[in-house]
């Protein structure tokens, strides 16, 4: 019998405002534990919750970018529950009526083709606090952090529309991507700013109805989302094969140990006992506030990886990696307004910047080499006033120099010599002193080839024109 796995998403994203969804306390990552909280976040008798409009804003540009049907009356609700991280015993979640309902995610399938993964609804809530079970902190005891308590979040439900590991890795990509264009989320999953939990069930290929879903919570990177829905299509394969009943549970990824294990027990429904906050308002939208809102949307990541490839006719995998980022994709754009070859410049970013971008581990906001700088790099090698093999080694100069390329250039002595009788008698010079060489070479060992190209290369500390080099070795020889 063979199985398909049935795969729905929920993701958490923090939205960036510079305070708390009710509260003005600060809402910045880090801070020492227990210092941006108030009444407000510590839940303290009497408090009144007064909602962000800006987290509403950032909420409704995340549904206008997956073509999500915002709700013009929507409310908050109390979701109730107990957990030392949450103070009042209750969570300001939304339920009936959550702010953004339908949509989808386009994802690019590995065979080919796209597909559309449905969004159930976009909603907004507060984050909780976070609980230190860390021994080498806490001891035998538990420690609580309510710095996180409070900060907004949007969250993502996606219909069951997922059918692999690997879509899921492909769809929470192209999620991620649009959030940080969007510049409401950085997308970070290792400091929890992008959370994700996944229900994963399997039934026989072809049937329409459900089996019976299990939850993976704590999966903190694409990577360990991908893994933990392997093991869990490949447990419940498994044990339906070896005519086990699957229950329905919430499951803890271990990363470590390549396995989820059993958290509680799903079997009955939690009650969360939900009711609509008695202290916030019927939140109402209006259409212009909606078109407000539409208006300080950029253009998305996959409208901008098909204009670059049409636009700059580079290769669609070169739009793929340049638009991984805003600002990468801004600091191509801007390096191709300055050099007379895009496709050039998009092979220096994806090698030589990357790479640098890697090694020191920082991100294209805080690299030393503007675009236009790089640009003139390049454009040294399109004029011939330098080879590529020099432009490298220009290229690490400018890393810690704040000099233009033709500046470091003239003031080492690298411009190219590209004079052909200057070149020739040179050539002359070295056949004339490699008789037996240019003898085996007529003779049919033309790997010598590149013997003679280095031995030029080594007279002119590498400074001759390459292709000259190549044409006029050829015509003598």
């Amino acid at each position: 019998m063979e199985f398909e796995a049935v795969i729905g998403l929920e993701v958490h994203a923090q939205l960036l405002t510079e305070s708390k969804i009710f509260t003005p306390s600060s809402a910045r990552f880090g801070g020492d534990p227990n210092t941006q909280t108030d009444p407000v976040v510590l839940g303290l008798p009497g408090v009144l919750p007064v909602l962000n409009r800006r987290a509403v804003d950032f909420a409704m540009k995340m549904a206008l970018a997956t073509n999500s049907r915002i709700t013009p009356l929507n409310t908050f609700a109390r979701k109730h529950y107990f957990y030392p991280d949450l103070p009042k015993g209750y969570q300001i979640s939304q339920f009936d009526l959550p702010l953004c309902t339908g949509g989808y995610i386009e994802i690019d399938l590995e065979e080919g083709g796209r597909k559309k993964i449905g969004l159930t609804r976009i909603h907004m809530e507060e984050d909780a606090g976070k609980s230190i079970h860390d021994a080498n902190l806490a001891g035998e005891d538990t420690l609580v952090d309510l710095n996180r308590s409070g900060v907004p979040l949007i969250e993502i439900v996606s219909e069951p529309d997922i059918r692999s590991a690997r879509e899921a890795y492909q769809y929470l990509s192209e999620l991620k991507q649009i959030v940080t264009y969007l510049e409401i989320c950085d997308g970070n999953m290792e400091e929890g700013s992008l959370r994700c939990d996944a229900n994963i069930s399997i039934r026989p290929v072809g049937e329409s109805a459900f089996g019976v879903k299990t939850e993976v919570k704590n999966m903190n990177s694409f990577r360990n989302v991908e893994r933990a829905i392997n093991y869990e299509i490949e447990r419940q394969t498994r044990m339906v094969l070896d005519g086990e009943r699957i229950v329905q549970e919430t499951l803890l990824w271990d990363a470590n140990a390549g396995v989820a294990r059993t958290m509680r027990s799903k079997e009955e429904a939690h009650d969360y006992r939900y009711f609509p906050e008695p202290d916030l308002l019927p939140l109402e939208i209006s259409t212009a506030w909606i078109e407000e809102v539409r208006a300080t949307l950029p253009e998305l990541p996959r409208a901008r990886r098909e204009r670059l490839a049409k636009q700059y006719g580079i290769p669609e995998y070169d739009a793929e990696v340049l638009c991984a980022t805003r600002d990468l994709a801004d600091y191509y754009e801007e390096a191709a307004k300055h050099c007379g070859d895009p496709k050039l410049v998009s092979n220096w970013i994806m090698s030589d910047v990357l790479r640098i971008l890697n090694e020191q581990k920082i991100d294209i906001g805080t690299f030393s080499i503007s675009p236009q700088r790089l640009a003139g790099l390049i454009n040294l090698i399109l004029d011939d006033t330098i080879s590529s093999k020099i432009a490298k080694a220009v290229f690490e100069d400018m890393l810690t120099s704040p000099e233009e390329a033709r500046a470091i250039v003239e003031a080492k002595g690298l411009v190219q010599i590209s004079d052909s009788g200057e070149l020739e008698a040179l050539i002359d010079q070295i056949l004339a002193d490699n008789p037996n060489q240019v003898e085996q070479f007529r003779s049919g060992k033309d790997k010598l080839f590149g013997f003679f190209v280095g031995q030029v290369m080594k007279a002119t500390s590498g400074q001759a024109n390459p292709q000259m080099v190549n044409d006029i070795l050829r015509k003598k020889l």
